[in-house]
């Protein structure tokens, strides 16, 4: 029997899932079906261009997460924002101070 060939992206699954989700190496290897040596050898591959690609993955995420933060806050704060001016309202100070009667 020959010697199995794996495909790139395989390759890099195998190695994001040691190096991003932390699985251990041994586990990786029995699921898949793959050396330990072969997973090393991947590793020291592929671990530096994925490294590479998360940091930029991770600036990425920080923007979009920081977009959707402001939009929930702003979500929160309308509502707050309304109760406040329901309150006033009721309370006969809006009427007053907007539109004075003669």
């Amino acid at each position: 029997m020959g010697k199995p060939n794996f495909r790139e992206d395989f390759k890099r699954d195998a190695v994001h899932q040691i190096t991003v989700r932390g699985y251990p190496v041994r586990e990786v290897s029995e699921c898949l079906g793959v050396s330990t040596y072969s997973l090393y050898k991947w590793m020291r591959l592929y671990a530096k261009a994925a490294s590479r690609a998360s940091s930029v993955d991770h600036e990425a995420e920080n923007r979009r997460l920081k977009r959707e933060l402001a939009r929930m806050t702003e979500e929160r704060d309308i509502p707050k924002k309304g109760e406040f001016i329901f309150r006033h309202w009721s309370e006969g100070n809006g009427r007053a101070r907007t539109s004075p009667r003669m």
